[in-house]
């Protein structure tokens, strides 16, 4: 079982929404629970967990990754991911058992590598979750989602324009992947942003989560 820091409830309630965050590649769940109390603010009875991913990163000498990315290639990448997925989809199962809720009661956030994992999954899982925010990502394997896909939740996508480990390109390119498929999906470029969340986009991020999530 996965395991990393989290947020218990603003309203020292038990959880009535669940939040997972996906780190990047190389990082680990510290990385993004310090977004917690921001999304808290909208969401007092939500639970937020971020897990570190399973791997020691192999392209540094510190952090985590959900899978390799030394490999590229499309097959690579989509062996990595299907592996991923597989880890985070029995995490999402067990913590939405444990906690009585679910998946209209759970929203994803991903961050770069966590955005990749985030949306392969949530597009394939038997029910739809509240929400899919992915910063900074891409969408594995598009030609594939037609005959894979099994549910359609919201989804919004953040970039910057000047995203040099990710290029900015990637993200009207899954936009458009994933409208073509009914899933409804937004964007938003962010001006001058390199591979990281700013202001704009974190606040967009919580004012699309807040709305998604049922209260």
């Amino acid at each position: 079982m996965l395991t990393g820091p989290s947020l218990a409830p603003a309203s020292g309630q038990p959880p009535k929404q669940l939040v997972i965050f996906l780190h990047g590649l190389g990082a680990d769940g510290s990385d993004l629970i310090d977004l917690a109390p921001y999304f808290a603010t909208r969401l007092p009875d939500a639970l937020f967990l971020s897990p570190d991913a399973p791997e020691p990163c192999d392209m540094a000498p510190f952090g985590k990754q959900w899978f390799s990315l030394q490999d590229q290639s499309p097959e690579a990448m989509l062996a990595g991911v299907e592996t991923a997925a597989k880890t985070v989809n029995a995490f999402i199962d067990a913590k939405l058992a444990e906690l009585g809720l679910t998946d209209e009661q759970l929203a994803l956030v991903g961050f770069s590598q966590g955005t990749m994992t985030a949306l392969h999954l949530a597009l394939r899982r038997p029910k739809a979750c509240a929400a899919v925010l992915g910063y900074s990502g891409l969408l594995v394997a598009p030609d594939r989602l037609a005959d894979e896909i099994t549910v359609r939740p919201q989804v919004l996508l953040v970039h910057g324009d000047e995203d040099d480990v990710v290029p900015h390109q990637f993200m009207p390119f899954a936009q458009q992947a994933l409208s073509r498929l009914g899933v409804p999906a937004l964007s938003l470029s962010c001006p001058g942003l390199g591979h990281s969340i700013d202001d704009e986009g974190l606040k967009a991020g919580i004012e699309f989560v807040s709305q998604a999530l049922p209260i």
